[in-house]
């Protein structure tokens, strides 16, 4: 089969050859997501604040449709390296269907309750409305972007990274060139502000769809998404769920982590509040890099799993934890030199970029040992132990940050809760690491 190569190149530059275009997708990711709310920020702070308020709703949207893609991604590996062809083609089908009808019923969910969900940490009317505009539009192209978030994975799932990467690109760079064009209203552009930032992003989730679609019927995958197959199987769909359900929990804590923090930060300050959805941005450059070795890694450790190859899956997972490091350390050497330029991509306030700073330097004192619980969830993933990295992240986002920020946020107010971070990092990485040595070191 075309995948044979999973379980037979060398390791180090089998999970770099299959990490690497991923990792250069998330970047360019990263840096649209920091240019689009550099854009939006141009606009005012209120606007800037509006878009982090709704982030989290932003985010557990996408964390079900990613998660789930996630459990599709990891059991098509699996049946692939297990040699079971027709189980895989299923698994990518019902997977596409389900995935759709999960975006369509989180997009209207989330339209109904945003003007309620910003007036629980705002009273101001003009952040509501911003907030109520963007949302309004960016939710409705939940279904393409839940499509397109399918094929990426399926895409994985094959080995075929580099298709992945292309459209993952084609999406982001087409929203970062209407990104200034539909906010500003340049040219023969109107002037659209936050609406433009929203409608900028649903164009460009179309445009990856588009790619995704145009490489699939251009050079045929060795897995096919049938009509015919998407009959749903209660075996399959408990397999598919047992991994997904857990993955999108993961993705969608930190969304209640930044609730729960900016309910704490806005008794201080709706600064600290634009500090927090500034990290958030800025964090992705760098998580977002990590994810993207871990997006290398989770198919080749569910293939060679399927495939009986265990010291193989150890090997990987090594290799993936040094890369991951690697890119911590450079977020950490970058975050403790110029965090007052990071912060001053989103504000000009003087005040708010010093809060900031702060805040930069204290956060990023846990990056380096974070690489510990990212690669361990991402490896208990690809081995479909959904429910042990789910445990993993509930003790990086809820268990152990939530009650600790607002201890420490008593203590020594806003500074508490910058705290509350890298101490959390700490604790999480001793527990995945028992974790890992139980599971993936048996």
């Amino acid at each position: 089969m075309d995948q044979e190569f999973m379980k037979e190149k060398p390791v180090m530059p089998l999970v770099i050859s299959m990490a690497l275009p991923m990792t250069f997708s998330m970047l360019v990711n990263a840096l649209y997501n920091i240019i689009d709310s550099y854009f939006v920020a141009q606009i005012s702070e209120d606007a800037m604040t509006a878009l982090s308020l709704v982030f989290p709703l932003q985010n557990l949207v996408n964390a079900v449709v990613i998660g789930f893609a996630i459990g599709i991604n990891a059991t098509m590996a699996y049946y692939l390296g297990a040699q079971k062809q027709q189980l895989a083609d299923k698994t990518a089908s019902l997977g596409m269907l389900l995935n759709m009808l999960h975006g369509l019923v989180l997009a209207a969910i989330c339209i109904a309750v945003m003007p309620a969900f910003l007036g629980m940490f705002t009273k101001q009317a003009g952040i509501i409305g911003m907030g109520v505009q963007y949302s309004d539009i960016v939710f409705l192209f939940a279904v393409p972007n839940a499509a397109a978030l399918c094929f990426e994975k399926i895409f994985q799932a094959v080995g075929r990274m580099k298709t992945s990467m292309f459209c993952m690109l084609l999406g982001c760079v087409t929203n970062i060139v209407l990104d200034p064009l539909l906010i500003f209203g340049i040219g023969i552009f109107p002037a659209m502000g936050i609406r433009g930032a929203a409608l900028a992003t649903g164009i460009g989730q179309i445009v990856s769809l588009a790619g995704y679609l145009t490489a699939y019927y251009w050079k045929p995958i060795p897995a096919k998404v049938k009509v015919r197959n998407m009959k749903p199987e209660k075996q399959l769909c408990k397999k598919v769920y047992s991994i997904g359900i857990p993955a999108t929990l993961s993705l969608a804590l930190p969304s209640v982590q930044v609730s729960a923090l900016n309910a704490i930060l806005a008794v201080y300050s709706a600064s600290y509040v634009l500090v927090l959805g500034a990290y958030f941005k800025l964090q992705t450059f760098l998580y977002l890099t990590g994810n993207g070795v871990v997006q290398g890694m989770r198919p080749l450790i569910g293939y060679n799993y399927g495939a009986g190859e265990s010291k193989r899956v150890k090997e990987i997972f090594r290799s993936a934890l040094f890369l991951i490091v690697i890119v911590m350390v450079i977020g950490t050497i970058l975050c403790m030199a110029v965090p007052q330029a990071l912060i001053g991509l989103f504000t000009g306030n003087p005040e708010t970029i010093r809060l900031g700073r702060e805040a930069l330097r204290l956060i990023s004192i846990g990056f380096i040992v974070s690489s510990v619980s990212v690669t361990v969830s991402g490896a208990l993933e690809g081995l479909g132990k959904g429910k042990e990295s789910l445990v993993i992240s509930l003790l990086r986002y809820i268990v152990v940050i939530l009650p600790l920020a607002f201890i420490l946020s008593r203590l020594f107010q806003a500074a508490g809760v910058w705290h509350a971070f890298w101490i959390t990092e700490f604790v999480s990485a001793v527990i995945s690491w028992i974790i890992c040595k139980k599971e993936i070191f048996q």
